[in-house]
């Protein structure tokens, strides 16, 4: 559908038809501007839409740009953005008149930079997309205007803290939380228990994209089998006590026919192979959860290296292929070396856990060949344990919500804590909210990893007038349109 200059990243997510064909020539602005048309178009003329190199900076002219926070509609953002001013300069060197149409604001409210449109149609981004993604992904937004003394600072914190809390006893641990969790629920970035800002940026390049090509846009459906979305139930087994306390959340799923996902701590408690077989056997997935649940498994290079050898061999004996640490610890650049085929050790967005942040995302992407299936449900811990909510009326209204947005359901809940009536009962009520609804893909995170693959290896192509996909996903995929009339 469309020719490119240069890969994009929005584009290759969401599986939308595109060529990269370097331009036999660059704009005066050098190769600071990327260029995409409608395949097929002929002519300088031609509707297209530009944006930033994500490599540029501030000491590369003629488009400086400047890393920061921005809001776009209803959309916060961070990354390089090149100003009104720096635009204005190389303006004249790509012809036509061009006007400034959507305003983008710094975080103090200010408006630094805008969507440019000129008289025929085209757009310009100051941005770049892709960039704005992937630090949404790897929670590298976090760092933005934050000095690395403060960054230091708080990773010596959530060090201290799992020091420490083996000398804690578990009231201690637990009235601390609590205390903290005031403070955190201050954060203004990300949202909880929903922040959809990534979200209203891909709806509005859609919108963008659809403007360029005066049509609706192909894309690969998100789900398989024409579901709408996607319903996945994993349990962390932290102790012993949760070990033996397993029938209290899976009998609730057994008796409605739901899967699970149980993942385990290696050398925590013994894990006995039959009861691996019977979850199996029952249609369930068992994965890894670090090696002793003390906080440390990703607390250092070294460490992590130490102890992956043997994590390995318990996902090797359990067929685990996943893997989630304990307490949600996490390094972007570090989980791939893990060698496992999906990790969730994220969350969409939890400012409550001892690492805060969240991936900003309730769908699943890529970190190098690992896929990342992110939380998206906050954590029954959190939810009853921390914050003392006396029912699940927070995990029943978001999980409506995400169904209505076409995303990924996850939860993630212990056996640990479900003697706590609070826990048990809420977690039946949200299995029974969706037990009939025929729109829900029921699966395993193995199963959504493996269909993310697919959907990743596929496209989609036009033959005599109608779009089909080509590849691993054409069997169960469906070609969607998104951004204008008729879109989904």
């Amino acid at each position: 559908m469309f020719d490119a200059s240069h890969s994009l990243t929005f584009l290759d997510y969401f599986r939308v038809p595109y060529q990269v064909r370097p331009a036999r020539r660059q704009d005066s602005a050098g190769a600071s501007l990327h260029r995409l048309s409608v395949a097929g178009d002929v002519g300088h003329t031609r509707r297209s839409l530009l944006w930033l190199d994500g490599a540029a900076r501030a000491s590369d002219p003629p488009l400086t740009a400047q890393l920061g926070r921005y809001q776009l509609r209803d959309s916060t953002f961070f990354g390089h953005v090149a100003p009104d001013a720096a635009i204005r300069a190389v303006l004249g060197d790509l012809g036509r008149e061009w006007r400034p149409a959507e305003p983008i604001l710094a975080a103090d409210g200010r408006r630094v930079a805008s969507m440019w449109r000129d008289r025929d149609g085209s757009i310009l981004l100051p941005f770049d997309p892709g960039e704005v993604m992937e630090r949404f992904w790897s929670e590298s937004y976090a760092d933005v205007g934050r000095s690395q003394l403060v960054t230091a600072a708080r990773a010596s914190l959530v060090r201290g803290y799992y020091l420490a809390r083996p000398a804690l006893p578990r009231p201690v641990q637990l009235g601390l939380r609590r205390v903290f969790s005031h403070v955190q629920g201050r954060s203004s970035f990300p949202r909880w228990p929903i922040e959809d800002s990534l979200h209203n940026l891909y709806a509005w390049l859609f919108e963008v994209l659809a403007d360029v090509a005066g049509r609706p846009v192909p894309y690969v459906g998100l789900w398989p089998g024409g579901r709408s979305w996607a319903f996945v139930l994993t349990h962390d087994v932290e102790t012993a006590d949760g070990y033996r306390d397993i029938e209290l959340l899976r009998g609730a799923e057994r008796d409605m026919g739901y899967r699970s996902s149980w993942n385990f701590v290696g050398f925590r408690y013994q894990v006995e192979d039959a009861v691996v077989r019977t979850l199996q056997n029952e249609g369930c997935e068992v994965g890894v959860h670090g090696l002793l649940h003390d906080g440390r498994d990703l607390g250092s290079r070294r460490l992590m290296e130490k102890r992956l050898p043997a994590m390995r061999q318990f996902a090797d004996r359990w067929k685990a292929v996943g893997f989630r640490s304990p307490s949600t610890q996490r390094r972007w650049g570090w989980m791939p070396r893990l060698g496992f085929d999906y990790d969730s050790s994220y969350t969409d967005t939890d400012p409550y856990e001892p690492q805060p942040g969240g991936c900003c995302t309730y769908l699943p992407y890529f970190n190098e060949a690992m896929v990342e299936l992110p939380m998206t449900l906050p954590q029954d811990h959190t939810v009853f344990c921390v914050l003392e909510h006396a029912d699940p009326d927070i995990w029943l209204r978001k999980a409506q919500f995400l169904r209505d947005r076409k995303g990924m359901v996850l939860l993630v809940t212990h056996p640990d804590y479900a003697r706590d009536r609070r826990v048990a009962d809420g977690y039946r009520k949200l299995l029974d909210m969706f037990c009939g609804d025929d729109t829900a893909w029921h699966a395993l995170p193995r199963e959504v990893a493996g269909w993310w693959r697919d959907r990743a290896a596929s496209t989609v192509r036009c033959h005599g007038g109608r779009w089909s996909i080509e590849g691993p996903a054409s069997s169960r995929g469906q070609v969607h349109f998104a951004g204008g009339p008729g879109g989904q």
